[in-house]
């Protein structure tokens, strides 16, 4: 799955979609008590809320991969090699493609780097995840999943975490909001996309 949101644009409702087909596939499975189903979901669903909270998911990557492959859509990779090496008009193109998107500082290099800072800054540190509040559970049972998942979104976009570290590479402030802010806010959304399916299973509203 293509985990990726644009911050900027409301009308990005891909990834949204994704987690709303998991939500509704958890709902469904915990009314009929399929726990093997209930589990794939749920963690699925976890990964795409995590993915589309992190930093590095907000990059526009598949314009910047278009661009790299001569205008050719992500439907164009079919095999693994499509997947890996990027095409050129000549050797020399192809080259200086594949370093940028692979290359120091590349891409997909910055993506992997951060993703990677973030695991190390958490190695050894315990997490600071607040328990979730009646009022989150007021308002996710009142306004959606949707809703507070983009102004988590929001609440994290302003913090820059990425700019930062593609200019400067991993920081002491960095480590810090990641620890202090980015988890507990992914923990906390993930939480709550599990409790509105636990809540309307319970209803059995379903449809």
């Amino acid at each position: 799955p293509w985990h990726y949101i644009d911050p900027k644009n409301p009308d990005d409702h891909a990834l949204i979609d994704m987690i709303k087909d998991h939500q509704y596939n958890l709902t469904v499975a915990l009314l009929d008590g399929n726990v093997q189903r209930a589990a794939f979901e749920a963690a699925w669903m976890a990964h795409a809320i995590t993915d589309g909270l992190t930093p590095a998911h907000h990059y526009p990557l598949e314009e910047k991969l278009e661009e790299l492959r001569g205008g050719e859509g992500l439907e164009t990779r079919l095999t693994p090699k499509d997947k890996i090496l990027l095409p050129g008009k000549n050797r020399r193109h192809q080259l200086r493609n594949n370093w940028e998107y692979w290359g120091a500082k590349g891409v997909m290099t910055t993506h992997f780097a951060f993703e990677w800072g973030v695991v190390t800054t958490l190695t050894g540190n315990r997490l600071n995840a607040d328990e979730l509040l009646p009022i989150d559970m007021q308002r996710i049972e009142r306004d959606g999943f949707e809703a507070l998942f983009r102004e988590s979104l929001q609440k994290i976009v302003v913090l820059d975490l990425y700019t930062e570290f593609s200019r400067a590479g991993w920081t002491r402030r960095l480590a810090r909001d990641t620890r202090d802010i980015l988890i507990p806010e992914i923990i906390k959304l993930v939480s709550l996309a599990w409790y509105e399916c636990a809540v309307n299973a319970g209803k059995k509203e379903i449809q």
